[in-house]
């Protein structure tokens, strides 16, 4: 590779040698081209899946799902096994959610981490036993808390003081037992984009940490409340360890002073390990992300001559993130000019509508031809959507070779997380279909919708 000499590419990108490549850790492992150039996922090809599904069409590498929840599972329990307690992994639902993601990381081993009343009825209809859910949200209506009371959710992370009430309620009329957690607010603001920290005061999650000691108070004085622990999320797509050490330092600061007060059995430190989108992301190893937090509580707990609570935590991103590939096809071409160089605008047949994170947050991806080896020089690209939008931007700076064109396709990884939760209908686009793909099998998991389907929701139009 090498830096060109006069462009409008970032710093961080670089002409590659072969535009062609598949970056390992940004693509799943089973991602290979085959003697044609095709690019492959699960052992299908680009072709068929294209020609089967239509595109767009998100691609969930099941094997790299499985794979990444069992390896984070594995790592969370051996580094708390060597320090005398148990960890716990809730997967965070947010990221992705439908009824066969609930069935693999259950399968794995996985809890389940949903933030709505829509989230709890999926993992619901996904099999999920209800005591293995853990329920968050900043705004949980009566009904919902509700509802999960009566499912006998495992734990509920309180959000509010009104939610105290709230819940209060419920038990109190229903004659239950809720086992709660109190999410607090560490000040620690995890290097991310300011979308993305939740843990610095200025922001609707949780209770700053010099009101969290009077809202546990009023917990323990509710007949039906069980307060297990306290829950702090610094953010999302973090590199290493020391915003997780810094944070649990001040949570366990708290957690100290709480224990006057009866035992505090569990501690949860949430999630927001950050993936690989690009050559150059270098995210932290899970064993030493694991190890590095789980001595971090630990020598925090022996300093303060505390016990050491069972952890749990709540990964999303880092165990779908990179299974994920989304199939576009090129459209049209159009070359720029620039005051240097040239851009090429390729635009495909989605946009914003599947992948709404380079329009909310700048986020980068990376783009590769999925139908054929390219030939010619790579040439800078800015990979574009079809929406009436000019920021509806899916790749903002890639290379690519110089021969692309209408008909290709163009695969995008790293789409596994928040591009089908994020997904619309601007501009009357239908959402894509996600399929499976494992062992050369395809298969629908969540169902495309068609232009009937954006109609059918239309009042206006006679049924």
């Amino acid at each position: 590779m090498h830096s060109p000499d006069s462009s409008p590419a970032p710093g961080w990108l670089l002409v590659p040698d072969d535009a062609d490549d598949l970056v390992e850790g940004v693509w799943p492992r089973s991602a290979h081209r085959d003697a044609d150039g095709e690019l492959h996922i699960g052992g299908v090809g680009a072709g068929d899946l294209a020609r089967t599904y239509g595109t767009p069409v998100q691609v969930i590498d099941e094997t790299e799902v499985r794979r990444r929840a069992a390896t984070l599972r594995a790592a969370f329990e051996n580094a708390a096994a060597t320090h005398g307690t148990t960890a716990r992994i809730y997967y965070a639902g947010k990221a992705l959610l439908n009824t066969t993601i609930v069935r693999w990381v259950l399968d794995e081993g996985l809890n389940v981490d949903v933030c709505t009343g829509g989230e709890l009825e999926v993992a619901l209809a996904g099999g999920a036993d209800a005591g293995r859910l853990g329920f968050h949200g900043n705004n949980k209506s009566a009904a919902e808390l509700e509802r999960a009371v009566g499912a006998g959710v495992g734990t509920i992370i309180i959000d509010s003081l009104i939610e105290i009430e709230r819940l209060a309620a419920i038990v109190s009329r229903t004659d239950a037992s809720q086992r709660v957690m109190l999410r607090v607010n560490s000040g620690v603001h995890a290097e991310t984009h300011d979308f993305l920290a939740t843990a610095h005061e200025d922001q609707k999650f949780g209770f700053p940490l010099d009101q969290a000691a009077a809202a546990v108070a009023r917990i323990r004085d509710i007949d039906g409340l069980v307060f297990v622990g306290l829950h702090c999320h610094i953010g999302s797509q973090i590199f290493g360890v020391a915003g997780f050490r810094e944070s649990a330092s001040r949570v366990l600061d708290l957690h100290q002073q709480l224990l006057e007060g009866g035992e505090i059995p569990q501690l949860n430190l949430g999630g927001g390990f950050g993936i690989a989108y690009t050559r150059v992301d270098d995210p932290t190893p899970i064993a030493e992300l694991a190890d590095g937090i789980v001595s971090a509580v630990a020598e925090g707990c022996a300093a303060r001559g505390i016990p050491m609570p069972a952890l749990s935590f709540e990964p999303g991103r880092a165990i779908v993130g990179n299974a994920g590939v989304t199939l576009y096809e090129i459209g049209t071409t159009k070359d720029v000019a620039l005051e240097t160089t040239t851009r090429r605008y390729v635009s495909v047949d989605g946009g914003m509508s599947d992948n709404a994170r380079p329009a909310l947050y700048g986020a980068q991806y990376s783009a590769r031809l999925a139908s054929r080896t390219g030939t010619g020089d790579p040439v800078l690209v800015r990979v574009v959507g079809k929406h009436c939008e000019s920021g509806d931007i899916v790749v903002d700076h890639e290379y690519l070779p110089g021969d692309l064109a209408p008909g290709d396709l163009l695969a995008v990884p790293a789409t596994g997380a928040y591009c089908a939760p994020l997904s619309s209908n601007y501009n009357h686009v239908p959402r894509p279909p996600i399929v499976a793909v494992a062992d050369g099998v395809s298969r629908v998991i969540v169902r495309g919708e068609s232009i009937d389907d954006l109609l059918a929701r239309d009042a206006g139009i006679p049924q």
